[in-house]
């Protein structure tokens, strides 16, 4: 980012560890230009706003836009299969952790936006969302061991001593070279909230749509008392998504009915959801022997190549449950401790066993694809084995993943014609309740509450 012509970032290639002037050392070539990026941190930090980095951003999904990154995850301290949200004033952590594929660290810094419940930028300046500089390093880094495919493994862990999270909301973390903060690497999203609303919910497959058969029915009670809401219709916010999907998200303006400070969201369309079916179970955990859902193993330099077993359309069979982690993923090397830094990156091929579509993309759904519905999760058909395939370079672990079908020209994908809908399976479902009282200018998280259906 220029300001005014003036390029804040001087960019001295310490990269290399060239000197800046003779007679400098390489060390304190280096230490100069971090001490001037430093002041020029602290100057930014207070004479900018957020704003400025938030501007123009219409994409807040999670993602990656530099294929030097991979395996980007965003959890809570302790809780790797929890929703990615956070209580405020408690001492949760969120942990934003990824790679890149290099012999040597780069040199990243991240910054913060703060986003509405439609995680659009909020407009609100740094001071009003943290306390601190908006500005940090990515210092947190490791060299992977004993690897074919060499990275750096980095991490976040929010809030830290140089940020610390004021009010509740939507975030968006975005990730940058140090010198051109306008080139964002990967962005992920987490949550804030103040746990001010109580939430009772309920799923069910008896819905006003079908009974036991493809759909399960949200309904649930919003609790306001301890926030002292003028209008229970207007003032509340709901957003309810689905095993972490974000393509068939709803959000709720108002009420079915309410009585003195409970809201009631009971027998309203949008929270009726196609119930889907049990996520589909890989591992790749070794490169020596065959883990589950992988056919055969090869070394082709270089990387490990597996190919997956072939999978078949489900639609069509009958429920069969499965306990999955509704589209998570956990990386893990079958024989390492430290498998963040000792699982290697292997080449993974998918494919599918279905007859050509003209009215279907079919992409692959889960964490690891960041839920997007782009070239990289999008299968191929492959007219010469009759398959729709999709290889895919993934760290060493254990996947969830399923198939969406998405009309050409849609957002929106659906389980139906690949996987099948059955009232039986074990969905997640996420509650998250905004207000937005009168006179302020963002969306308060006030409550969340996670709920499963057939349980």
């Amino acid at each position: 980012m220029r300001i005014f012509g003036f390029n804040p970032f001087p960019a001295l290639p310490y990269s290399s560890y060239r000197c800046a002037t003779e007679g400098e050392s390489c060390v304190e070539a280096r230490s100069h230009r971090i001490g001037l990026i430093r002041i020029f941190t602290i100057l930014l930090a207070v004479l900018l706003p957020s704003v400025l980095f938030a501007a123009d951003v219409d994409d807040t999904m999670n993602g990656i836009f530099d294929s030097r990154f991979k395996t980007l995850q965003v959890k809570v301290e302790g809780n790797d299969y929890a929703p990615p949200v956070i209580m405020l004033d408690s001492d949760d952590r969120v942990i934003i952790s990824f790679d890149e594929l290099t012999e040597e660290h780069s040199y990243l810094r991240y910054s913060l936006v703060h986003c509405n419940a439609h995680w659009q930028p909020s407009g609100l300046v740094d001071s009003e969302f943290i306390d601190g500089f908006n500005l940090g390093y990515v210092e947190n880094y490791e060299y992977s061991q004993l690897t074919k495919v060499h990275y750096v493994h980095y991490s976040i862990a929010l809030p830290n001593d140089e940020v610390r999270f004021t009010i509740s909301g939507n975030y968006l973390l975005r990730v940058f070279p140090e010198d051109d903060p306008e080139n964002t690497l990967l962005q992920a999203r987490f949550m804030v909230s103040e746990a001010k609303a109580g939430i009772v919910a309920n799923v069910t497959s008896r819905t006003d749509v079908d009974y036991n058969d493809a759909h399960q029915q949200l309904s649930f009670e919003v609790d306001a008392s301890k926030l002292n809401v003028q209008d229970m219709y207007n003032d509340l916010k709901i957003v309810v998504s689905q095993n972490s999907r974000v393509d068939n998200e709803v959000f709720i303006d108002k009420p079915f009915r309410v009585s003195m400070n409970k809201a009631y969201y009971e027998h309203l369309s949008p929270l009726i959801f196609k119930a889907g079916n049990e996520y589909r179970r890989m591992e790749i955990v070794s490169v020596t022997y065959p883990g589950m859902g992988v056919d055969r193993i090869e070394y082709i330099n270089p990387y490990y190549n597996m190919a997956l077993r072939t999978d078949e359309l489900r639609s069509t069979e009958q429920y069969l449950y499965d306990q999955t982690q509704y589209g998570r993923f956990t990386i893990r090397e079958y024989n390492s401790s430290q498998s963040d830094i000792e699982a290697d990156y292997v080449m993974t091929h998918f494919s599918l066993r279905v007859p050509e579509q003209s009215q279907y993309g079919f992409f692959l759904d889960g964490d690891f694809s960041h839920r997007r519905f782009d070239p990289e999760s999008r299968m191929v058909y492959n007219r010469a084995t009759g398959l729709y395939e999709k290889s895919l370079l993934l760290k060493q672990g254990a996947y969830n993943y399923q198939y969406l079908a998405v009309p050409i020209g849609s957002m929106s994908g659906a389980t139906a014609p690949i996987e099948g809908d059955f009232y039986e399976t074990v969905n997640e479902y996420l509650v998250k309740v905004y207000y937005h009282r009168p006179g302020e200018r963002y969306d308060r998280l006030v409550g969340v509450a996670v709920v499963y259906s057939g349980k």
